[in-house]
């Protein structure tokens, strides 16, 4: 493993604290060279402290591909049968049972061990090639295929978890328990922030999706790192950002006066406390400060062409809709936002899935397929990464009872699909695959580490050396493995 650059550590800054206070306090002013040593100058977005910890890179490992990354989550397990993964062999075993040797013993959940039979179910639609390379894409994503030449689709993921809680905080944390820092929270400590007026991880939950499996803001917390580095949630309405702007009869002037009163408090209680997050709450407080100019500004879509509206989808001009929120995460990412990610729920069908993965197509296909067109055209998809998927895939066989028009799928972690687009990835490819039965892997696995140590490279990151020291051991999103796929880089 190679050895950690600068590692930033609970106890290691209370001590570099502490040091500073003793030699603040010497009579020869030692202290305040130390400290002008010490103070990283180059933090893009400064609090009036300046002891916060900083971005641990002062620059990438390598030459990044990718600037910024949108992070399209589909919530709930998207079937890879009606999405990305066409298997035809399903629908000529219709209703057989699934051989014993494909499945070789592995795990159900109890929604589905209990059948005494597990009937194959084939797609109820069809798939077609599309693009220079020919890549099979379902029927119900229409607009998904018109950007086929751009898609990087990983046929084997797998996963660890078979429930929808772990699985999902797996995916957004690295680790199937929760408190551990999400992947955007990731992002923000190493790489910092690009624009010191947004913070570097902006969230966008779906409010028309169904809502199936519920989400915890936990999903873009900060875990252990500093809680400057935590998703902050935008939300549709009047307030993007709850609390953000002043109460009534507070003005611009008094709050502004609130937080130079707060940043010498700050500086009192810091000296004689040492606790680091009492510069990451006023770090955050100075960025709400700002973000009460710049979250109007980024938020407000009325300067949008009816041309691009059309892109997204008639949705799109409603606020906090899916096509809105991909619309919104466009103007962030122009506006140096480092990494955003849309939630969109309701993927969850054990019943009646023709239906309910037929809505929600149409409700994400346009608007993912838009995005990446606009990202294109603005010459912006070559260094921004977009993904696609959700925590792990559906089962081949059907869950309860298979009848001509409706079935169900259950959980299924050992095989599904995901896309990305730009920021560096093979573009008009398909990496992995697996067997007639979608069942299992049949070469090129790639895990949930794996796919998070390839988004760190693309980003210019080492996984391996972006670490924090917590309790005792180095932390880091990718824990103890992960191994790049070079197959999907350009």
């Amino acid at each position: 493993m190679s050895t950690p650059l600068i590692i930033t550590t609970t106890n290691d800054a209370l001590l570099r604290l502490t040091r500073r206070h003793f030699l603040a306090a010497s009579a020869l002013g030692l202290g305040a060279i130390a400290l002008s040593d010490l103070t990283p100058s180059s933090r893009a977005s400064a609090s009036p402290l300046s002891l916060a910890t900083p971005p641990l890179l002062n620059a990438p490992h390598f030459a990044p591909k990718a600037k910024r990354v949108i992070y399209l989550f589909q919530s709930g397990g998207p079937s890879q049968f009606e999405t990305l993964d066409p298997k035809p062999r399903l629908r000529d075993m219709q209703g057989q049972p699934l051989p014993d040797s494909v499945r070789a013993g592995q795990r159900l959940t109890g929604m589905s061990g209990y059948q005494a039979m597990l009937p194959l179910a084939g797609s109820f639609t069809g798939f077609s090639r599309h693009g220079r390379a020919g890549i099979e894409l379902s029927d119900l994503l229409p607009h998904t295929a018109k950007i086929a030449d751009e898609l990087c689709i990983i046929r084997s993921m797998h996963t660890e978890a078979i429930n929808h809680d772990p699985a999902i905080t797996f995916f957004c944390s690295g680790h199937q328990s929760a408190g551990r820092p999400s992947m955007g929270a990731w992002m923000s400590y190493g790489l910092g922030s690009v624009n010191a007026d947004l913070p570097a991880f902006i969230v966008l939950v779906s409010k028309d999706a169904a809502r199936d499996q519920p989400l915890y803001s936990r999903l873009w917390g900060s875990g252990f790192l500093p809680s400057e580095h935590q998703g902050v949630q935008f939300r549709a309405g009047k307030e993007a950002v709850l609390a953000l702007m002043n109460p009534e009869g507070v003005s611009p002037h008094a709050r502004r006066g609130m937080l130079d009163a707060l940043a010498q408090l700050s500086r009192d209680a810091l000296a004689s406390e040492g606790d680091i997050e009492i510069d990451a709450r006023l770090a955050q407080a100075e960025m709400a400060y700002r973000m009460q100019t710049s979250v109007p500004d980024a938020t407000d879509l009325s300067s949008e062409t009816d041309e691009t509206f059309e892109l997204y989808g008639a949705s799109a001009r409603e606020p906090g809709t899916y096509a809105a929120n991909c619309l919104l995460a466009r103007r962030l990412v122009e506006r140096g936002v480092r990494f955003v990610q849309l939630f969109h729920q309701g993927w969850d069908q054990h019943g009646g899935l023709p239906g309910g993965i037929t809505q929600q197509c149409a409700q994400t296909d346009q608007a993912s397929a838009a995005l990446v067109m606009d990202l294109k055209r603005r010459g912006l998809l070559e260094d921004t990464l977009v993904v696609w998927g959700g925590e792990f895939g559906r089962t081949a066989y059907c869950q309860g009872r298979l009848t001509a028009t409706d079935y169900g799928r259950d959980h299924h972690p050992r095989c599904f699909s995901i896309w990305l687009a730009g920021g560096g990835v093979k573009a008009g490819h398909v990496h992995g695959s697996t067997d007639d039965f979608g069942y299992n892997i049949a070469s090129d696995a790639v895990d949930v580490h794996d796919l998070h140590a390839t988004i760190l490279r693309l980003m210019g990151v080492d996984h391996e050396r972006l670490t924090y020291r917590f309790q005792g051991r180095h932390y880091r999103l990718t824990d103890v493995s992960g191994t790049v796929v070079n197959g999907i880089i350009a």
